[in-house]
């Protein structure tokens, strides 16, 4: 599929930075530039670093969580789920030269089925942006089309003003203002939350974060200065779990950087063969505010 690169800037002095290819028959950058002399290499897995200064404060996620999210994901129990985040997607990638961001992209998953979406054989332009770099080796090598860059979501992301048709955000940190900054007025956000009772038959044995009261409002009104709520779909999966799975599924998220593993294994100890869960999600799309009217 063809690469394309989507506008990006650099994080330093925010000028264009362009690719600066290994070799004239070379198809991926091996650095991005700025007319400026700011050079950022590309890892030897194929992501760039783009955190700048003093980086972020934030705690990325780890190589045993980032295995854990891959193992269980790799297995297929949230596909549907990915399916669903690129439907919702789809409308706002029919323009000539459609381009997405992916924040808090993780290992990739998600924006992979946006990227094989029929009807795109021209390609679309993509960025993966994580904390992660562990995540993003992963996501490199899933989605080698996209340039996958770690950054942190609450600095200014490295996108041109109005650079992308759509931003997704699945169990991910969101930046409004920055969000309607790199969004095309015609754009959309597809944001993915947990539901109450997501999890619900593992999330007290396994260690894992509830779900807060009234999530639904605050989302919204977190994002009410630039985005109008124009749909929402629940989608509800029900999952046929084996302790293995139900390990990664409590390793992968938040709650894995505090997760004792010993312990984890020992209460899995006593599950059945095969746990039943059921997983509850809500995709919720919005529009830039001048735009959602149209």
């Amino acid at each position: 599929m063809p690469f394309r690169l989507p506008p990006l800037l650099c994080p330093v002095c925010r000028e264009a930075l362009s690719p600066v290819p290994a070799s004239a028959e070379a198809t991926r950058s091996s650095a991005l530039a700025c007319r400026n002399g700011h050079s950022f290499d590309a890892a030897r897995q194929g992501y760039f670093n783009l955190l700048v200064g003093k980086g972020t404060a934030f705690e990325a996620d780890t190589a045993e969580m980032v295995a854990a999210r891959t193992a269980f994901l790799d297995a297929g129990h949230y596909r549907p789920l990915a399916a669903a985040v690129a439907a919702a997607a789809e409308p706002a990638l029919r323009g000539p030269e459609p381009a997405v961001l992916d924040s808090g992209t993780g290992t990739g998953h998600y924006l992979r089925a946006i990227l094989d979406l029929p009807g795109h054989e021209a390609g679309i332009a993509a960025v993966g942006l994580d904390i992660s770099k562990f995540a993003l080796r992963r996501a490199a090598r899933l989605n080698p089309e996209a340039v996958n860059l770690v950054g942190d979501v609450w600095q200014p992301i490295p996108l041109a003003d109005a650079a992308v048709d759509v931003v997704t955000v699945v169990f991910a940190p969101r930046n409004a203002s920055e969000f309607g900054r790199v969004l095309r007025p015609s754009g959309r956000l597809v944001v993915v939350t947990p539901r109450q009772g997501h999890l619900g038959e593992i999330a007290s044995q396994t260690g894992m974060l509830g779900i807060e009261p009234a999530k639904d409002e605050r989302l919204a009104g977190s994002l009410s200065a630039h985005f109008d709520l124009v749909s929402t779909k629940d989608l509800d999966l029900d999952l046929e779990l084996s302790p293995a799975d139900v390990a990664n599924l409590a390793l992968m998220g938040p709650a894995g950087h505090h997760t004792d593993r010993a312990a984890l294994a020992e209460r899995l100890a006593d599950f059945a063969a095969v746990t039943r869960v059921g997983a509850r999600f809500r995709i919720s799309v919005f529009l830039p505010r001048k735009s959602a009217a149209t």
